[in-house]
């Protein structure tokens, strides 16, 4: 017999009463909360239903008194600052060698990013070195990465231009199978790369890499569950769909396996088949009949095509998935793209999720952002080919399109048309068009820069081009040189001393004669 306080309980716990009494009867209130979803799909609830129970179940309310919300002006300021602290929680041991590290760069007056004092730090826990080796290891550090930055005169724009447009023509067109998976085919070399620094809306094979959290991912039952709330599901897809020229009306036929290996019931079928309008629907079994308000051939054979095509579950712009089993568990790769719509799923790891649309992160999670994602999908996009590009200069590029707060194209649409040039605008696209428009505007080109020096064949005004240097040859040949001074007095070198070695020799001779 079921308990009456087990119902209230489940019920205080957030369930309806339906639901409270169908859970009672296999399992206590302890029970399940600690059941996984497929045990408490054993009770008789569907997948869904199942899913939200489980979310239900594992808010539990907080224990003392209830938080009121302070009013907008008296809430404290949270800062970045708080908010970094409070999401990660440094151990004991991460604290005493960032103490270290932290101090050994306060006595040098010195400053590093602090993603490098976090691997510093992590790298000198893992070797397990002493304070004395950590300072060195700052030390040299600090020595690497100040030899790495860019001095403020550098022309770091050529520099970076001329390192990803060189190995650029070594990019082929192609386009090949993502991971191995046939279904998916990904657009990669240069045209992917001219996708990007074009700033395309659309790219022209968008894709999603799908983490799923670690209930999900180590689960293929789960994760073939988000699966069918994340690809789009037509009613031909679970459905037959027939025409009666003679009655006009439209048979659905159900297929009840496809609908159980979507996720589907008939009443969810039914309910989608009702948002058609100007029609009649009625249910027998399983088969779902339409007719129209206003008997027409034409308007029947379009309807055909309507209900064939119609949406019945999933995302828009996500047209096929495929599950792979890697060693974190379960991934979906979805084709096509939706990211706002992706990260509201039940189970999707939102920290983790990717996708190869930067207008869309851009519009989902900020200019920062997209930043990080034209930086790392140019990247990518070399380091496929095989070609090493250092990623400053990617980091150049990305930021020259999204310094306004905007992403912006590296064409005549975006940075090169704004340049104040008319002949360096026009040196790049739609010449005609550039010069009739300065002309009409009476625009002045001060020739300040390199491009359009070139075009007119004078020397740039820069480097050695900015020195103005005229020599006159004859009245250089006429200049006499000045009288040079008298040379030093030689010095007359000393008598050489009489050897003391011969006369001594020639004695001793003498005399033994």
């Amino acid at each position: 017999m079921v308990s009456k306080q087990t119902i209230e309980a489940m019920e205080k716990a957030g369930l309806t009463k339906d639901e409270a009494e169908k859970l009672a009867e296999r399992f206590t209130l302890a029970e399940a909360r600690r059941a996984t979803v497929k045990r408490l799909m054993s009770a008789g609830f569907t997948g869904n239903e199942a899913e939200a129970i489980y979310a239900k179940l594992r808010r539990r309310p907080k224990k003392g008194k209830l938080a009121i919300l302070k009013p907008k002006k008296e809430r404290a300021k949270v800062t970045y600052e708080k908010i970094e602290k409070e999401a990660v929680r440094e151990t004991e041991e991460e604290r005493k060698f960032r103490k270290i590290i932290e101090d050994e760069l306060a006595a040098k007056k010195r400053l590093l990013p602090e993603k490098v004092i976090h691997d510093l730090m992590m790298g000198s826990i893992s070797r397990g070195l002493t304070k004395a080796k950590v300072e060195k290891v700052v030390d040299h550090t600090l020595m690497q990465y100040e030899r790495n930055q860019i001095d403020a005169t550098e022309a770091c724009g050529i520099v970076g231009a001329q390192s990803i447009g060189e190995p650029g023509t070594q990019m082929t067109m192609r386009t090949f199978h993502y991971a191995g998976v046939a279904e998916i085919n990904v657009t990669l070399g240069l045209p992917r790369l001219i996708e990007i620094v074009d700033a395309r809306r659309v790219p022209s094979t968008p894709m999603m890499n799908i983490y799923l959290e670690k209930a999900y991912a180590e689960d293929a039952e789960l994760a073939q569950r988000v699966a069918n709330k994340v690809e789009t599901t037509y009613l031909r897809d679970v459905a037959d769909v027939e025409t009666d020229l003679g009655n006009m009306t439209i048979t659905v036929k159900a297929n009840r396996k496809a609908l159980e290996r979507k996720d589907l019931t008939l009443d969810e079928l039914e309910e989608s088949v009702k948002k058609i309008r100007r029609v009649q629907v009625s249910r027998k079994a399983e088969n779902i009949t339409l007719t129209l308000d206003e008997p027409s051939y034409k308007r029947l054979l379009q309807l055909t095509e309507t209900v064939r095509d119609l949406k019945v579950k999933g995302i828009d712009g996500i047209k096929r998935v495929v599950i792979r089993k890697e060693e974190d568990g379960y991934v979906i790769y979805a084709e096509g793209s939706n990211l706002a719509e992706v990260l509201k799923v039940q189970g999707v790891d939102k920290r983790r999720v990717t996708t190869n649309d930067i207008q869309g992160i851009y519009e989902v999670l900020g200019i920062e952002a997209a930043r990080n994602a034209i930086m790392n999908e140019a990247y990518d996009t070399l380091n496929e080919q095989g070609l090493g590009v250092d990623v400053r200069h990617l980091m150049l590029v990305a930021d020259v399109m999204t310094v306004d707060g905007t992403v912006r194209a590296i064409g005549r649409q975006g940075v090169s048309g704004e340049k104040t040039s008319i002949l360096a605008r026009a040196a790049f696209e739609i010449t005609v068009d550039h010069l009739l428009r300065a002309g009409m505007r009476g625009e002045i080109d001060s020739l300040n820069g390199v491009a359009e020096n070139i075009i007119v064949g004078q020397p740039v005004n820069l480097g050695t081009g900015a020195v103005r240097l005229a020599i006159d040859a004859q009245r250089l040949a006429s200049v006499k040189p000045p009288n040079p001074p008298p040379p030093p007095p030689k010095k007359e070198p000393a008598p050489e001393a009489p050897s003391s070695t011969t006369p001594a020799t020639e004695t001793t001779t003498t005399e033994a004669a």
